[in-house]
């Protein structure tokens, strides 16, 4: 029998035992629950409900707890459930406005249900009769008061939602607009669907682990995350499903990094055992400054992983600034050194051509060989750099995405840096690291280093990195002063104003950031990140608005729409000192290194995200006066209103030049999927576990799944199938 028919016969009531199968597995049709129809089903589908699995995958988002009764007068720490008597009905308004309002008392105190668009509550509610009561109050008008609340003749039977623990769930759109009736109508079919389909869905933890860690059993947890018994038992529900989301999380973690290990490389550690090779000290005689703590011992980490039997996969992380690529660039070197390739990899023309630069100062004295490589490359020099690149005629590439074209071939690509890596997603990585294993020569997996100037939390360190060795630059080079930041309401941008032009006068530039490229954005076509567009300045229009204020000093404009050429020659100019002040959008976040720019000026910042203000921030005080950063907020009367979590990011910059801090309140307020592009690597899609709130559970899926992963999983578990589907659940 197909699975097909076995959904049809369990729909029409005639189905024998449904094989044992994984909850993802439940693929029956929503119409199989009884009670769930066509147009139920359409409604459930605004959500992502589009089958049995799905619908009892739809974990709560909260729960009321009706076991225990709280009296009336207890209102004030949470939710009311007692038996109340009704006392008398009174009415207010008049025509359609006219309301219900129903006195009703317990033995502790007294209240009254103000029933909006509820009438019918008259014939339910008889004067003199009790029924049970479950709600939230507040006081208003001298009463006690309830607008949200849900009552039940105490003569109801098995119905009864009285007396139980009660999922509350997320609502589509569709069902939502009844939220009472919506969550009734997810109870009922969540409730049906267990009956139905339960029993028969079947563990995906290792069993050992389900005893050795006191889980129950994914049949049971399921019905328990829905309908508990007891709050005990909730919490166990929860911690088995955490518990296993996480799991699947760290077996992909660790499966990756298994692989790597695996692959075959001749080790020359032996020889080297991680010290300085030839080109490496010569590029650190040429320094006019000493290595940083930090980068000395990131660059020890990188020759000892690069003299290994694996290839290396190390994150680099560092504030900006920090000089992650200068250790980059002694990675590269290694590399060379090892008759190799390198190619760096930026997510920006303007990003890559800074390195390029850096690269041709610092490296073309050595012997090395650099190319810069970018789609708008003309076709006559294209095929001429990626000839000398299969030649081997090139020793580091540097580019955009262009690195990874199909027409580009290397010779011995034994190194990719990816810089700014939450910029790219995990195909794009893949698409640059498949040079190397293809490489003319055939020298498999090229080593790998990964840099980001915006701290990983480490959370996010444990999970979708947690295959990758982590070298962090905590310190900054000798003389870089910390950016002081201040706050600044719109009314008071005058005053801002003011303290950029005695810095002007002094000799020094300034960026003034805005959060939208031009007006016709501001229309109402195009939202910010954080809300709607309306009542913000953009860069366009201040361009013009700077060259008033400050008319002695030459202004200039740079944003993502400009073209290549254009954005190159604005940042040259203002790199040479002949523009000093910069009005522009977020697009300076990345890869802009002016020295002698001392002033950040952000309008509506609270548009902004921590990590992009971070990242602005950081833009200045690159040299060595002090330099200052200018976050100025809307006001309700200049603009959209500053909203809490707006307040909230403000204050983590006013209080924090910490980035790794910073990162953390990142995670904090704006969730795990949203941070540093997790969300393009696949690895995050949780439905019930949280890495910041369940980190201990997460430590310790980790250190399960990699003991499961290091050994042979046969020994672990006899059920191979379970263990198979982990893995092949695990393939990223």
């Amino acid at each position: 029998m197909d699975s097909r028919q076995v959904w049809d016969d369990a729909a029409s009531g005639f189905a024998g035992v449904i094989p044992a199968m994984f909850l993802r597995e439940l693929d029956a049709p929503l119409v199989s629950v009884k009670g769930a129809g066509e147009k139920i089903a359409a409604g459930l589908a605004l959500s992502g409900i589009q089958n049995v699995a799905a619908l009892l995958g739809h974990y709560p988002r909260d729960w009321e707890d009706r076991s225990r009764t709280v009296p009336l007068s207890g209102w004030n720490r949470g939710p009311v459930c007692t038996t109340v008597k009704v006392l008398a009905h009174d009415w207010f308004g008049f025509g359609a406005m006219k309301t219900l309002k129903v006195h009703v008392e317990d033995q502790s105190a007294r209240a009254a249900l103000v029933c909006f668009n509820r009438p019918f509550l008259a014939r339910q509610l008889v004067v003199g009769e009790s029924c049970r009561l479950w709600g939230r109050f507040y006081y208003k008008f001298g009463e006690l008061q309830s607008t949200a609340f849900e009552i039940e003749g105490e003569g109801e039977g098995a119905s009864s939602r009285f007396g139980s623990i009660l999922p509350v769930y997320p609502l589509s759109a569709e069902l939502s607009r009844v939220p009472s009736r919506g969550q009734n109508l997810l109870r009922r079919l969540v409730r049906q669907a267990l009956n139905q389909y339960a029993s028969s869905v079947d563990d995906e933890i290792p069993g050992p682990l389900v005893k050795a860690k006191n889980l129950l059993h994914k049949a049971d947890a399921i019905r328990a995350i829905h309908f508990p018994s007891s709050m005990k038992e909730l919490e166990q529900a929860r911690q088995t499903l955490v518990f296993e989301e996480l799991f699947y999380l760290e077996v992909a973690v660790g499966k990756r990094a298994l692989e790597r290990r695996r692959s075959d490389r001749q080790a020359t550690s032996v020889r080297n055992e991680g010290r300085m090779l030839p080109l490496q000290t010569d590029l650190l005689k040429r320094l006019p400054f000493s290595l940083t703590p930090g980068q000395q011992k990131a660059v020890a980490d990188i020759n000892r992983d690069m003299d290994g039997s694996c290839a290396m996969a190390r994150l680099l992380q560092g504030d900006v600034g920090s000089g992650k690529t200068l250790v980059a660039f002694f990675a590269v070197l290694r590399a060379i050194d090892g008759a190799g390739q390198a190619a760096i990899l930026a997510p920006t023309e303007l990003l890559a051509r800074q390195h390029a630069e850096n690269a041709a100062r610092l490296l073309e004295p050595l012997g090395l060989r650099p190319a810069f490589l970018t789609g708008n490359l003309k076709a006559q020099g294209r095929s001429r750099l990626l000839a000398a690149l299969a030649d081997g005629e090139i020793d580091i590439v540097l580019g955009t995405h262009a690195l990874f074209s199909k027409d580009v071939v290397y010779r011995n690509l034994r190194l990719v840096v990816v810089d700014e890596q939450h910029r790219f997603g995990v195909t794009q990585r893949r698409a640059i690291l498949a040079k190397g294993e293809t490489s003319l020569l055939g020298g498999g997996a090229p080593h790998l280093l990964m840099m980001s100037a915006t701290p990983i939390p480490r959370t996010l360190a444990l999970t979708v990195f947690g295959d990758l060795d982590v070298s962090v630059i905590a310190d900054m080079p000798p003389g870089r002063k910390p950016v002081k930041t201040h706050l600044a309401k719109e009314s008071n941008a005058g005053k801002v104003y003011d303290f950029v032009r005695k810095e002007l006068e002094a000799g020094r530039q300034a960026y003034f950031v805005y959060p939208l490229i031009g007006d016709e954005e501001a229309d109402g076509a195009e939202e910010t990140e954080t809300g709607n567009s309306r009542g913000l300045k953009d860069a366009v229009s201040m361009a013009g608005e700077m060259r008033k204020i400050f008319p002695r000093y030459p202004a200039s404009l740079i944003h993502s729409r400009l073209d290549d050429e254009q954005k190159r020659e604005t940042m040259e100019a203002f790199r040479r000192g002949e523009v000093k002040i910069l009005a522009a959008t977020s697009v300076v976040e990345v890869g802009v290194d002016v020295p002698n720019a001392s002033c950040m000026v952000v309008h509506h910042a609270e548009r902004f995200g921590l990590s992009a203000l971070h990242q602005l921030r950081g833009r200045v005080g690159r040299g060595g006066e002090q330099a200052y950063c200018f976050l100025i907020y809307s006001e309700e009367e200049a603009g959209p209103a500053l909203t809490e979590d707006g307040k909230q990011r403000l204050k983590v910059m006013l209080e924090n030049n910490d980035g790794f801090v910073i990162a953390e309140e990142d995670l904090r307020l704006r969730g795990p999927g949203q941070i540093a592009g997790v969300e393009q690597s696949g690895y995050l899609k949780l439905g019930i576990a949280d890495p910041v709130r369940d980190v201990n559970i997460l430590l310790a899926a980790k250190k399960d799944a990699f003991a499961m992963l290091e050994n042979d999983p046969g020994l672990l578990l006899p059920e191979n199938r379970v263990v198979a589907e982990v893995l092949e659940r695990a393939s990223p």
